[in-house]
């Protein structure tokens, strides 16, 4: 039996089958509608008091019948056939309406989610609740055609009110091939040189952050998207006193979000905080678009960026142990491979299994993790049998770590002006003269990943095994990005993490990085608050001289010096 969806309280039977009997209707297929069927529809929306919308795609068949209006009766966009931006879905809704207005924001927008080819909109007489018996215009006084159009300025043009035959004699085939003409006119011009992902931003902004943080926090993300392959287009934030347990922004900005993206042309939607897998399935259900949080977005460039066996490993466990318990509902984009953020890694082609064999990978992956673990304790122990201090770089990512490394060292670690350029850790010799005993002094640095706020559960877990060089160093050289305009925050941050390590890690030195990149301003404010700290330029080897004498000091006062 066909289904009627929508509001069906209240109803009769005779008027479900009523409503039924318009899935045997057949229209042709170069007419939005036919006056038959127009007045069909009206007859039973002023017996039932209710707006109905049918849904007929260009062969004619009516494929959805519903009670309520388009935003409550439209179909779900995963039911939707999925054609790209430059394309329509297909599909047009003739609905009727008990008010005399043009369609509202609510109608259009549900309109522009779904893609549809075109809505028509008929007024009924005397609001729907007048009957007229077999007049010229029946039950309908008038009605209104809208469809999108492919304008940054105007997501969709509504016409003014037409009559029954103005609208039933409309060419659709001409209407729909002229549109879709235009867009792929605009899309094509959009897609130049678009070869990765088109992002859309969501921020939400709750009473337990700062205005700072907040925008401190939306920079970063950007910059996380771009490092993974991303282009932001676009950021939509929105302010609530918590997050929403079902679609983390409200109903009304679920339903903005879903209209930029089709806008747009955003093929994925990132939000700034971890989303649980059941927020996930609803706000994908509910925008058409994949939809990514933070988590997600850093795997992806852990993914990227890890180069050795070990690194590997560690990401590929991480990436199993976040999407495990997100695979329900998300076949779909499980099945695609390496198709963009989120998607790709070591462990991709895991996720196709079942949840069992995902399991049983995951403990062979924490076991070789332990064994990988044991490994690096061995060569920790071998160091040290031979006496050399070891001092561990770490520091918020991007911070100049690995240039440093490099500039001290003439090691050729892999440095760019990227989040996250380096995850494996890289251990250098270091000789220096003390200036003091004017002995010669070997020093082991070891660089290693770059931390970042609220730094993933998961990938504190996965990667135990290299950040284990912290807190067995026997110092730390704390790298801060001074022209970074939330350095401060990015110092909490590290050492917040810092003191959450099973071991305490020892003595540390701060180290102001880029200070060819700052105003005396910033500078002063850096000396002032940090008195004990050294400043430096790593790129322009400023200032370099002064922490080989300091790195002495260090590893002195921590006691390791022979």
């Amino acid at each position: 039996m066909e289904t009627v969806y929508g509001n069906l309280q209240g109803l009769k039977s005779s008027q479900l089958k009523q409503l039924q009997r318009l899935y045997h209707q057949r229209l042709p297929g170069d007419r939005i509608t036919t006056s038959e069927f127009a007045q069909r529809l009206a007859a039973i929306s002023t017996e039932i008091a209710q707006p109905v919308c049918a849904y007929i795609n260009r062969r004619g068949q009516v494929l959805r019948v519903g009670v309520g209006n388009p935003r409550q009766t439209q179909i779900p966009p995963a039911e939707l056939p999925r054609y790209g931006a430059e394309r329509l879905c297909g599909i047009r809704c003739v609905a009727t309406q008990l008010k005399q207005d043009p369609p509202g924001e609510s109608a259009l927008t549900a309109m522009a989610m779904q893609r549809l080819d075109a809505l028509v909109t008929f007024t009924l007489t005397g609001g729907g609740f007048e009957r007229r018996g077999g007049g010229a215009t029946g039950y309908i006084k008038g009605g209104y055609l809208a469809h999108l159009v492919p304008h940054p300025e105007a997501n969709w043009t509504v016409s003014p009110v037409l009559s029954l035959d103005e609208i039933a004699e409309q060419d659709l085939n001409e209407l729909v091939e002229g549109l879709e003409a235009e867009f792929r006119r605009e899309y094509t011009a959009q897609q130049v040189d678009r070869d990765h992902d088109q992002v859309l931003v969501v921020g939400l902004m709750t009473d337990n952050r700062s205005q700072q943080a907040f925008r401190d926090g939306l920079a970063e993300l950007g910059r996380l998207v771009e490092t993974a392959g991303g282009e932001v287009l676009q950021t939509l934030k929105q302010k609530r006193p918590r997050p929403h347990p079902q679609t983390v922004v409200g109903e009304g900005k679920v339903q903005e979000i879903a209209l930029t993206a089709q806008t747009i042309g955003a093929s994925l939607v990132v939000f700034d905080r971890d989303l649980s897998p059941t927020q996930v399935r609803n706000l994908e259900a509910l925008i058409g678009v994949r939809v990514v949080d933070r988590t997600e977005v850093i795997l992806d460039i852990f993914a990227q960026r890890a180069q050795s066996g070990a690194g590997k490993l560690q990401v590929e466990l991480a990436q199993l142990e976040y999407r495990l318990p997100r695979l329900s509902g998300r076949g779909q984009a499980m099945s695609r491979l390496g198709g963009g953020i989120g998607t790709r890694g070591p462990g991709e082609t895991k996720l196709e299994t079942e949840r069992r064999s995902i399991q049983r990978r995951i403990t062979r992956l924490q076991q070789e993790v332990t064994q990988l673990q044991a490994h690096r304790a061995r060569m920790r122990q071998r160091r040290q049998h031979e006496e050399v201090p070891s001092i561990a770089v770490v520091g918020y990512t991007n911070a100049g770590k690995s240039t440093l490394l490099n500039a001290l060292t003439n090691a050729e670690v892999y440095t760019a002006d990227q989040l996250f350029a380096t995850l494996d850790p890289t251990t250098r010799r270091l000789k220096v003269i003390d200036s003091e005993s004017h002995e010669s002094t070997s020093l082991l640095l070891t660089d290693t990943v770059g931390f970042i706020h609220e730094l993933p559960p998961s990938l504190v877990d996965a990667f135990r095994a290299t950040l284990e060089e912290v807190t067995e160093a026997d110092a730390l050289l704390h790298v801060v990005d001074l022209s970074h305009p939330a350095w401060q925050n990015q110092i909490r941050s590290v050492m917040k993490i810092l003191s959450e390590m099973p071991i305490a890690p020892g003595p540390v030195l701060l180290v102001f990085n880029k200070i060819d990149q700052v105003d005396g301003e910033n500078l002063s404010l850096a000396q002032e608050e940090f008195p004990q700290a050294a400043f430096i330029s790593a790129s322009d080897r400023l200032g370099l001289e002064t922490l080989r004498q300091r790195l002495c000091q260090l590893v002195r006062y921590a006691g390791v010096v022979r």
